[in-house]
């Protein structure tokens, strides 16, 4: 059967949101989101995406790219490709992952970094391009409605407050300081460095699935010291965007505070399914989450490719 691979058009952002919501059904993603990606990452990143599609115009994969932030000439791109469960087996991610290589190639990438579903075919077919297995990451879901989540406790610890995104208004400096932290310590496999105070709005706080009143945050004397970032779908499903404790404040359990008021307020606010991604290696996270009663939903391995 005939795979045309051709540039992602705008309009086409409803229906490769669909094909990731098929392939990666723990992912939260909506067209509007989408296609937000594809138009607000700062130039440098050269982010992209092309689409696979059927001689009948049907979509049935697609795979975005770019280089990573921080890496200079020669660095890592990255290479995310996806296609329907139903259409796999018709070259279209062969033909995708190729393009998508061809592609960073030329915006200079010596290295392309993936990540591939642990499925029991999907590796196969990423160590016969060449890839090489790297980390591990794990996604957990929770049936949010049904799940018998605790109260948050009465009082709260000494000198802790919880307060949402929203309440900061337009000075998320603050909050800035603290993920540039906390993201210094997340478990990974490229090095970077802190993101620009102007970038880092741009790319997690003012994405169209980013909700600051569902996002809560963990003061103690009055300066941040946990937080928890939500990511909806508008309509039944949440993801954790990120949960970090600032290093001063660890060993006091701010970040499963943060996260049950997160997850408590999301529930309220009527989402049913609630989904969320760790390292492997994130002990501390994975406790909390199990604690919570997510269950894998399932697991990514992270490859690698010298071009």
């Amino acid at each position: 059967m005939t795979v045309i691979v051709r540039e992602f058009q705008p309009e086409d952002a409803e229906a490769v949101a669909g094909v990731r919501r098929a392939a990666v059904p723990y992912l939260v993603c909506t067209g509007e989101a989408l296609l937000w990606e594809m138009t607000s990452y700062p130039a440098a990143r050269r982010n992209g995406a092309l689409v696979a599609e059927e001689a009948d115009g049907t979509l049935i994969g697609c795979a975005q790219s770019g280089l990573v932030a921080g890496t200079g000439p020669g660095g890592e791109g990255y290479l995310h490709t996806v296609v329907r469960p139903e259409a796999t087996g018709r070259g279209a991610g062969a033909a995708l992952a190729a393009a998508g290589e061809r592609r960073l190639a030329g915006l200079g990438a010596g290295k392309v970094l993936t990540w591939v579903p642990d499925d029991g075919r999907s590796p196969g077919f990423a160590e016969r391009r060449g890839y090489a297995r790297s980390r591990t990451a794990r996604f957990l879901g929770l049936d949010l409605a049904r799940a018998p989540l605790p109260a948050l406790p009465e009082p709260l610890p000494a000198g802790a407050a919880l307060r949402t995104v929203a309440d900061f208004g337009d000075d998320l400096r603050p909050l800035y300081e603290a993920d540039v932290e906390c993201a210094a310590d997340e478990p990974g496999d490229v090095e970077t460095g802190p993101t620009a105070y102007e970038d880092w709005l741009r790319l997690n706080w003012r994405r169209p699935d980013f909700d600051a009143e569902l996002s809560s945050v963990a003061l103690v004397g009055g300066e941040v010291a946990a937080y928890s970032v939500a990511q909806t779908d508008g309509v039944d499903r949440y993801w954790s965007g990120m949960t970090g404790t600032r290093r001063a404040f660890r060993g006091r359990g701010l970040a499963r505070l943060a996260k049950l008021d997160s997850l408590l307020r999301s529930r309220a606010a009527g989402y049913r399914h609630a989904y969320t991604g760790n390292d492997a290696s994130n002990a501390p996270m994975l406790a909390i989450n199990h604690g919570f009663g997510y269950t894998l939903a399932g697991s990514e391995w992270r490859y690698v490719r010298e071009l």
